[in-house]
């Protein structure tokens, strides 16, 4: 490594925060004139693919812990967008969905989502964005977790 590197030259864990700070900015930058946050417009968005997942299922598809979940969705269900409702089968569990209100708010950021996709897929190229997808989808699903050592 020489003293003009960065670190996330030679770093593939810095390299991929550094460029979702950048394409955080970027697509919270157009979401936000919808009043919501890109990861909450993300978030929403798992929630409507899925209909009405379950939070144990949503953390899953999001790779988040259970509590983390539950502060992001803190201020959607507070601003009236996302509400939990029990399931019908066993009350225990709870599932999100979104509400009226939310599926209108969701609406009008994803118009802008397709904003700021089409300029990245136009400035990075729209194979090359596909491609980025598909490999960063296959990053996500790897077992990285330490292999453990078999007892001496």
């Amino acid at each position: 490594m020489t003293k003009d590197d960065g670190i996330w030259n030679h770093c593939t864990n810095s390299a991929i925060r550094r460029t979702a700070r950048r394409l955080g900015q970027f697509y919270d930058e157009i979401i936000s004139q919808s009043g919501l946050k890109s990861t909450q417009f993300s978030l929403m968005s798992q929630i409507s693919l899925s209909g009405e997942p379950s939070l144990k299922t949503l953390a899953d598809a999001l790779i988040m812990d259970l509590s983390a979940l539950g502060h992001t969705l803190k201020p959607l269900i507070r601003d009236g967008l996302v509400e939990l409702v029990a399931d019908d089968k066993d009350r225990r569990v709870k599932r999100a969905r979104l509400t009226a209100v939310g599926q209108t708010k969701h609406a009008t950021a994803l118009a802008m989502w397709r904003d700021a996709q089409g300029r990245f897929d136009q400035t990075f190229g729209s194979e090359e964005s596909a491609r980025l997808r598909q490999t960063l989808a296959a990053i996500s699903s790897m077992d990285l977790a330490p292999k453990t050592q078999p007892e001496k």
